[in-house]
């Protein structure tokens, strides 16, 4: 085995995640803006439970064999999601591979952190009570807003806070303040499920998402179930395959990957419980996509009792799931600088926090702004930064682990604990069922393939 490039240069302490940390640091990194928004919107436009049960089966089937595989490569190469290819085979050429998920969260980073800025803004205005006159066009209010120069403010607001809590590092940083800001989340999921729940018509809401239609399930929702299961665990960007880097060598990292699956379903069924009973009981459209967040939502809260409170628990809940996310996002990057350069961690925290607003600012002025005349086949700066990692680099990432793992890698089972039937299993899923059917999910976001759309 080759000589394993160290995470303790330039003076920096190597840390590692204690095992309720990483689990909860994971967890954190999933529970994104798309299950909160992207899951309920996508949920509704592909028929409720029948799709949430397909999401379920992928995320199984798919998502948790490619989750082991990027956290025992991270733990056996104990690299940055580049360096731990090489780390474990010794060549060159897989060094390089592995920046392609390093580029993708760094571009992930720049306009991420314009949403997590919206959300920000949109907590303020809902505590505040600026959001209670149910006269308001939330419509116009959200495109005014977008279209302005406030969102770079926010945008700023979110890197100054990722950035000081990634300098921190591991265990004084992400560790820390995962650890109180996903229990939060998860107190502030059960009072506004719970206020959802009793709202005026919330069983019609209820029984969308779990009463099964079958007949709705179609081939494109499929692929959107299984794109999604890919996509919410924050598979192929390296967050996994760096916070597996972390991760102790006698914590199981197949119990791991349970409870962060666990963790992402349970969090999902509660964004559900939340969404589609509010949605139902004010007649508003389950399958809006952004706009259910930031422009329907807040129409729902302007008219029930205590909204500026409901509301502003709403968009704090989402607030908290940007930022956590933020946190493994931005440390790809930085685990990357600090390995290649010899940077401190404070030193790359600052510059990567930098440049990821730098490059974000185009992306921020692009929806609505003085910058949303440039378009490429019709999309936006913003829509083209969303695409790119999402629907061609990031299944690339996972495309690379699945080959790495299944072909490459000789010790993965080893390393990832498994022996026997499910080690034999693990590995003909990543050899030939995820390889396929990821270039199934690229071939489907990029439109090569168009399945006929559900009625």
């Amino acid at each position: 085995m080759a000589q394993k490039e160290s995470l303790g240069k330039a003076g920096n302490k190597v840390e590692r995640f204690s095992t309720s940390g990483f689990i909860l640091a994971a967890i954190g990194s999933s529970v994104g803006l798309g299950n909160m928004w992207k899951f309920p919107y996508i949920t509704g436009k592909y028929g409720g439970a029948a799709f949430f049960l397909m999401f379920i089966i992928c995320l199984i089937v798919v998502g948790l064999p490619i989750l082991l595989a990027e956290m025992a490569i991270g733990r056996s190469g104990r690299g940055n999601a580049a360096a731990s290819l090489f780390n474990i085979t010794g060549k060159k050429h897989w060094k390089w591979i592995g920046t392609v998920p390093v580029v993708t969260s760094f571009l992930i980073m720049c306009y991420y952190g314009v949403v997590a800025g919206w959300t920000l803004h949109y907590t303020v205005l809902s505590f505040s009570g600026s959001l209670s006159d149910v006269n308001t066009d939330f419509t116009a209010a959200f495109t005014n807003f977008a279209g302005g120069y406030a969102p770079l403010f926010w945008q700023a607001v979110v890197m100054l806070i990722t950035g000081i809590v990634i300098a921190k590092g591991v265990s004084g940083g992400i560790e820390k303040y995962n650890k109180i800001l996903i229990p939060g989340f998860l107190v502030i999921l059960l009072i506004l499920m719970f206020r959802s729940l009793t709202l005026p018509g919330a069983a019609a809401g209820v029984e969308f998402f779990l009463a099964p239609d079958f007949s709705k399930l179609s081939r494109a929702s499929i692929l959107t179930a299984l794109g999604h299961a890919f996509f919410s665990l924050s598979l192929g960007m390296g967050c996994m395959l760096t916070y597996g880097s972390y991760v102790r060598k006698e914590q199981s990292l197949g119990k791991a990957a349970l409870a962060i699956g666990a963790g992402d379903l349970f969090y999902a069924l509660l964004a559900g419980l939340i969404i589609f009973p509010t949605v139902f009981s004010y007649g508003l459209k389950p399958d809006q996509g952004v706009g259910l967040a930031f422009m329907a939502l807040p129409a729902a809260f302007a008219q029930m009792p205590l909204g500026a409170f409901f509301g502003g628990l709403f968009f704090l809940l989402l607030a908290i799931a940007a930022i956590t996310s933020c946190f493994s996002i931005l440390e790809v990057p930085v685990a990357y600088a600090m390995g290649q350069w010899n940077w401190t961690r404070k030193k790359a925290a600052s510059i990567v926090c930098i440049f990821s607003f730098i490059l974000g600012v185009p992306a921020a002025l692009s929806v609505g702004g003085v910058l949303s005349f440039i378009t490429l086949d019709g999309k936006s700066i913003f829509d083209l930064f969303d695409f790119v990692t999402s629907y061609i680099l990031m299944p690339v990432g996972g495309f690379i682990v699945t080959i790495f793992t299944g072909y490459a890698w000789k010790r993965a089972g080893e390393e990832a604990g498994l022996s026997g039937f499910w080690y034999d299993t693990w590995m003909f899923i990543l050899r030939y069922i995820a390889p396929i059917l990821i270039i199934l999910i690229f071939l489907f976001s990029i439109g090569i393939i168009q399945p006929p759309q559900p009625e």
